[in-house]
């Protein structure tokens, strides 16, 4: 059944789509100006302005709406901007939808929040105060940015966006959303955690909520399979091997064999079966089917926790099935730079620092300083539950940039803190594992893979910002949005998601297959009769 989403009766809007009639409306309270204020009109292109030289692309065929930016001055020395799409009043659906951002990437996601116009959602999105791709976290040295990328301009941005709303529609918002991934993530927790009333709901993926161990550890995965001239040293060029002895062990656990791992936890991978024979040698042989000895090693390395003095828990490691994406922080010469420049920038204030001089104090001294307040520590998301507020958590199984494990490991320490109160965690929090997809959307084996989650449809084809929803299945068994807004609005909360894969998910044409997406810790497992491609064949169990 598709959720109603009713509309905001017509109005006459209490503000043109003009520069002038924002900025009369700005609270006094706050330094901020308008930069613009333009109406997109109907099937058109809104052009990202050249200098977000985080997210560039331009969406098309948009709504028709109202395109505003806002800059607010956070501190003396730092500012962040507000990035708004406000559709005519006739397609508006009544609610905010937030969305967020990736890495350390400073600028507005118009692509996302196209998406979100297209449900009828005000859509709000902020730069978080500075101005970097993804991986570049050199601006952090400055304090005050750092402090806005935390979780300053993100909220700022909220209460900003839903007073704006509030004047330009003449009308009160009946719901706030929230929806990110990876660091988009990380910041819906922390909107939950410091500001529960920033949302009604959330949805969140594959999040970077412990900075202060995700980090670290991403350099120290990095090193442990360097130097590239070492004997323990994996090439890029065998993780596709690696990946192949991983499905044939661990593919068959679900009852189908059809090249996705649905249970690499519970699979009992063994790494010795990939040895090389006696001939066989060195760190330079990307071109065979085995691994070294050394090389085995570096494997339990990648795969296992992280552990440091006196077995203090550190972080997860990768999971099998996810080697295909491992080119991004195990491929290179030197730990990927989203590891190296947290340390450098975020915790120590020094350029210079050199990643060969990691050792074990720079996790107690993440831990001390948490840079920017950035890591998710307060586990009791009490004052979000009372509020009815309702959250929904997944993380893509085949994950290579970030451990799944560390999503579990989240589920555990909130349940640990609410459980003691009296409070029914799953009434209100939502944790799915989704087999074979990668770092927040796609998939290197053909698995199930979309499901309307954050800057997924933002993937498919070169139509920026013009897929919404799940297209084909616009309700809330397939689109995962529309079952956390059915969730908070009608109490309906969703017994599984389906996902989907097609067989050209650019082109949008026949569906592959489709299977349950289940919540922790069910697994989806088929069920011996009809199509292994349909959903109606797999059913959610412990």
């Amino acid at each position: 059944m598709k959720l109603s989403l009713p509309l905001i009766p017509a109005l006459a809007n209490a503000l043109e789509c003009s520069k002038v009639d924002f900025q009369a409306i700005l609270p006094t309270d706050i330094s901020a100006s308008v930069a613009y204020a333009t109406t997109v009109p109907a099937n058109s292109t809104f052009q990202v302005p050249k200098e977000n030289i985080a997210f560039p692309t331009s969406p098309v065929l948009l709504r028709q709406a109202c395109a505003v930016q806002i800059n607010i001055t956070s501190s003396p020395s730092s500012a962040y901007s507000l990035g708004l799409f406000l559709p005519d009043e006739e397609d508006w659906n009544g609610r905010l939808l937030t969305v967020g951002n990736g890495g350390y990437a400073g600028g507005i996601d118009f692509v996302s929040m196209a998406v979100g116009l297209g449900y009828g959602f005000a859509v709000a999105a902020t730069d978080t105060g500075h101005n970097s791709t993804l991986e570049d976290g050199s601006w952090a040295i400055d304090k005050e940015k750092l402090t806005d990328w935390s979780c300053r301009a993100m909220h700022g941005s909220v209460v900003l966006a839903k007073e704006t709303v509030r004047a330009y529609y003449s009308k009160s918002l009946s719901f706030s959303y929230y929806s990110g991934c990876a660091t988009g993530g990380r910041q819906g927790l922390k909107g939950i955690e410091v500001y529960p009333d920033d949302f009604d709901g959330v949805l969140l993926g594959d999040p970077a909520w412990w900075t202060s161990h995700l980090q670290p550890w991403t350099v120290k995965v990095g090193l442990n399979n360097l130097p590239t001239t070492a004997p323990h040293h994996i090439p890029a060029g065998l993780f596709h091997v690696i990946g192949a002895e991983v499905i044939r062990q661990c593919d068959p656990q679900d009852g189908l064999v059809d090249g996705i791992v649905s249970d690499p936890v519970g699979c009992h991978f063994i790494p010795e079966k990939l040895l090389c024979s006696a001939n066989v040698s060195g760190a330079s042989h990307s071109n065979s089917s085995c691994l070294t000895g050394p090389q085995i090693e570096t494997l339990y390395k990648i795969y296992g926790p992280y552990y440091e003095a006196n077995q203090t828990f550190i972080f997860p490691g990768l999971l099998p099935g996810s080697e295909l994406q491992w080119s991004n922080i195990l491929g290179s010469s030197v730990p990927n730079t989203i590891g190296t420049d947290y340390v450098r920038y975020f915790l120590f204030d020094d350029s210079d620092w050199n990643v060969w001089d990691y050792d074990t104090s720079v996790v107690g001294a993440a831990d001390e300083a948490d840079p920017g307040n950035a890591s998710i520590t307060n586990f009791d998301f009490s004052p979000f539950y009372r509020r009815g507020g309702k959250l929904i958590h997944y993380h893509g199984l085949g994950d290579g940039l970030i451990p799944p494990g560390s999503s579990d490991y989240l589920y555990r320490q909130i349940l640990k803190n609410v459980a003691p109160k009296g409070i029914d965690v799953d009434s209100w929090y939502k944790l799915f594992h989704v087999p074979g997809m990668e770092h927040c959307a796609g998939t290197a084996t053909n698995a199930p893979w979309y499901f309307a989650g954050a800057i997924q449809a933002n993937t498919l084809g070169l139509r920026a910002g013009s897929v919404s929803g799940v297209p084909g299945f616009g309700d809330p068994e397939h689109d995962i949005l529309l079952a956390l807004m059915r969730w908070t609005e009608e109490g309906r909360a969703p017994e599984h998601i389906v996902a989907t894969k097609w067989g050209n998910d650019a082109l949008l044409d026949e569906v592959m297959r489709q299977r349950p997406l289940c919540p922790y810790p069910e697994r989806a497992r088929y069920s011996g009769d009809g199509d292994p491609d349909s959903a109606t064949s797999w059913k959610c169990s412990m």
